[in-house]
Formats: C-alpha cells, structure tokens, sequence
C-alpha cells in the first residue's frame, strides 16, 4: 500500500497548484494516475462480483496459460488474477486521462458524468474483450448466461471506475479533507 500512499501523496501536491498554471498534460497524467488507483478499485470490485456467480478464474488465467506457461489455467489462480489486475489498472489509467480530456457538459455532476461515461467505457471493454480476446485471441466461445454474466461484471468494473474517477475529478479543493480520505496518519 506505500506505494498508493505515494502517489495519493503525489496527487494532493498537484491538486494544490492553480489549475491555471497546470497544463492539460499535467492534468491528464494526474488524472491517469487517478484512473490507475480506480482500476484497482474496480477490479477488484468486479472480481468480488464475478467469482461467485461464474466460480471460475478471470480470463486472463487463460491468456496466461496459453502464451506464457503450460498446464490448465486452473493452475495459474495468482498469476491470472493478477494478469486481471494489471488489465483493469491499466484500462483504468486510460480512462482517467480520457476522462479528464473530456470537455462534456460542465453542468453535469463530474460523479454522474463518471458513472455514465464509465458504463460506457465498461461495455466498450466488455465488447472488446468479447469479440477480441476472448474469441480471436483465445479461442473462447461463451454460452449466452455466460456471456451475459460477462457483461454485467465488466458494467460492474465501468460504475466503480466512472464513480470512483468521477467523485474524485473537480469541484473539491482538497479530496482528502472533503472526503475524509486520510487514514488520520
């Protein structure tokens, strides 16, 4: 955990400067860095989701399997677990700076902008990961309830995402007094 203390650490000091002298690429690597701690968060959200109802590894244990070690992906749980986590950190990565690229309606609540441009980021990645990984990259062909669960566990990974980037983006000079963040450290 030092390490997201670090860069929360690093976020605060340049959520501090005038948002005037910050160039839109200082914002978009902050927000990245953002979008890279929601990844975790959503990740692990989705996984928390997922292994209950499909009792069955991420994917990603698969990828493993096939392009870096032998034997079933069963045998693998650590390694595709977090092969899931690196995917979702850096899917979520891109969203923040996407998000902080975004010049939507101002008007609109950065939270509710968030959940609904993270849905649509969560599908997107769903879509992708179906079409693409799964069937052309792994050779995978899920059954409809599968497939569905599928989606709704990368829905799941887009609301925390859009939330989590969302609720931390605009609007709070201080995220961590206004959101009773610090762990009183």
């Amino acid at each position: 955990m030092f390490a997201f203390d670090r860069l929360r650490q690093l976020q605060s000091s340049n959520d501090t400067e005038d948002d005037d002298t910050r160039s839109r690429a200082e914002h978009t690597a902050v927000a990245s860095v953002r979008g890279l701690q929601a990844g975790f968060v959503a990740t692990c959200i989705m996984t928390a989701f997922r292994l209950p109802i499909l009792r069955s590894l991420p994917p990603s244990a698969n990828f493993w399997t096939q392009y870096v070690a032998d034997g079933d992906p069963d045998d693998h749980p650590v390694a595709g677990l977090f092969l899931h986590l690196v995917y979702g950190m850096s899917a979520g990565a891109v969203f923040g700076g996407l998000f902080a690229l975004q010049d939507a309606e101002r008007s609109i609540e950065a939270e509710q902008r968030g959940i609904v441009w993270g849905s649509v980021y969560g599908m997107v990645l769903s879509a992708f990961g179906s079409q693409v990984m799964l069937k052309e990259v792994l050779d995978i062909r899920l059954e409809n309830d599968e497939l569905a669960l599928f989606h709704a566990g990368h829905l799941v990974y887009g609301l925390a995402l859009g939330a989590w980037v969302g609720s931390r983006t605009e609007g709070v000079e201080d995220p961590v007094a206004e959101y009773e963040y610090d762990d009183g450290n």
